[in-house]
């Protein structure tokens, strides 16, 4: 098999990283409070623009710095109130919350507190912070700041920062993280910071970062694909005019930091008596361009990211869940690194084959460049026929259809269209899995099949039209990077 191209040293990042949130703990007299945003665990967007970034590396780096370091999590009250889900995992954000708690204590991490910020008494938060009370933990409540955010004297008063209540902590590092973006981590990193200082600790603030990289290029299509992944909230990354006014030196930050700091700097000063940082990117440990090893497969990583964020919005607009102002956004980023919709040899394939057959098609890009196709026909869908033909193929049983016969194919396509009512009249992906795994104990072709399996992570593939989401689900736990052409599989309005 092809070795995959590799563009990232992890351990490096790991060392630099922590080597500088070390330097920031020392800086504020051993206690610092660290906002730390993106994904704890899964951060899948990064180990694809970063070919080689471990998913779950943030989490490495927090066992790195195990003893000194404690978590507290942030969630809105408006969003427990208006049951706010995560797209990607389909989980609202409360539950989120549960679950990654629970995921850090498994690995031996301190979370010591949660907080519930923006609260103004809603039915809601209230629930869940009794459900968390009666499992034993410390939950807290912090209100909307008074001031905020141009009458700097009030919110730095106990009218403003002094109203929340104060989170005794016992470490050192204060990781302060949330389920998601507006989960009031920030105003949580400053009121901490406010409290500290009037029992007279001089505690410090600093940003985790990972994306957008302050010392690569504006232009850099690691950059540009993290503007990709943010158009819907129309972040736009800029030259941090306060670093180049400071140092005169470029650096890359984005809009809604830059646009903050004045407010965030007239705040620290007058919580600190002094000027800390001098621009946004001050603010931020960010070491990944340091841990970048080749710039040409990051740069292509990039750019095929870029390409998939563009059908991802066109499917969002399709079904009518994403702005059209998204998809333009995300072409015109397209058009400042010369990229079409065609970008991907996958995505040129599909079409054709599709066209070719009549069929709807997935096309399939394997590890060492051969690209396989499935149709929706007969008994399988697309999608389950071209995971069949990707396995089949590097497992060299060549055009072998008896991998998994119909005797155990039909039996299920039974159950589900007679006795469950399914109107599908193709097995999923799903039960091909299935079916496939039930061949292999006693069929060799089957079990040299499926192990193959871990072999697709990381590989390309572009459908025809639309998956149902259970599909596209599959095909993303598989580790396979699905793109999809902006089309319904059929006229009907509802899909089981």
């Amino acid at each position: 098999m092809k070795k995959k191209k590799i563009g990232f040293d992890n351990e490096k990042y790991i060392e630099l990283q922590s080597e500088n949130i070390l330097k920031r703990i020392k800086m504020f007299h051993n206690k610092l409070y660290l906002e730390f945003g993106g994904k704890l665990f899964d951060d899948l967007h990064a180990a694809r623009v970063l070919p080689g970034f471990d998913p779950n590396i943030k989490t490495k780096l927090l066992l790195k710095l195990k003893d000194k370091a404690e978590i507290i999590f942030c969630i809105s009250a408006n969003d427990i109130e208006k049951n706010r889900v995560r797209a990607d995992l389909g989980l609202s954000y409360d539950n989120e919350v549960l679950r990654l708690i629970d995921n850090l204590r498994s690995l031996g991490l301190f979370v010591s507190a949660i907080v519930i910020t923006l609260f103004k008494g809603q039915p809601s938060a209230t629930k869940f912070a009794n459900k968390l009370e009666m499992r034993g933990e410390r939950v807290y409540f912090h209100n909307y700041t008074k001031g905020y955010p141009s009458d700097v004297d009030t919110i730095v008063s106990d009218e403003g920062y002094g109203a929340n209540s104060f989170i005794e902590t016992s470490r050192p590092l204060v990781i302060v993280t949330a389920p998601g973006a507006s989960s009031g981590k920030l105003a949580t990193c400053l009121s901490q910071i406010y409290h500290e200082f009037k029992k007279g600790n001089k505690a410090g603030y600093a940003k985790f970062e990972t994306f957008p990289v302050w010392n690569l290029g504006l232009k850099h299509p690691v950059n540009i694909a993290y503007e990709a992944a943010t158009a819907d909230l129309k972040d736009v990354n800029q030259i941090d005019p306060y670093h180049f006014n400071a140092y005169g030196k470029l650096s890359v930050n984005f809009n809604r930091d830059i646009e903050v700091f004045p407010v965030l700097y007239n705040i620290l000063k007058k919580i600190t008596g002094s000027d800390i940082y001098k621009s946004p990117t001050d603010m931020g440990v960010n070491m990944v361009a340091n841990a970048i090893t080749d710039d040409v497969i990051v740069q292509e990583a990039a750019k095929k990211e870029i390409v998939r964020r563009y059908y991802r919005s066109e499917c969002d607009y399709k079904k009518g869940q994403g702005q059209i102002d998204t998809v333009k956004r995300i072409e015109y980023l397209m058009a400042e690194l010369d990229l079409t919709a065609n970008y991907m040899d996958v995505i040129k394939i599909s079409k054709q084959v599709s066209k070719q057959s009549g069929f709807p098609c997935v096309a399939l890009e394997l590890p060492n460049g051969d690209i396989v196709t499935g149709k929706s026909k007969n008994v399988i869908s697309a999608s389950g026929a071209v995971v069949l033909n990707a396995l089949r193929t590097l497992a060299k049983l060549g055009d072998d259809y008896d991998v998994i016969s119909n005797e155990i194919l039909l039996p299920i396509l039974k159950l589900r269209t007679q006795f469950l009512n399914s109107k599908s009249s193709v097995l999923t992906l799903d039960d091909v899995l299935v079916a496939l795994s039930i061949c292999s104990t006693n069929n060799e072709k089957a079990k040299k099949t499926l192990e193959k399996l871990s072999e697709l992570a990381g590989c390309e593939a572009h459908a025809t039209y639309m998956l149902n989401s259970s599909e596209e689900s599959t095909l993303k736990k598989l580790g396979i990077n699905i793109t999809c052409q902006p089309q319904f599989l059929n006229n009907k309005l509802f899909n089981d």
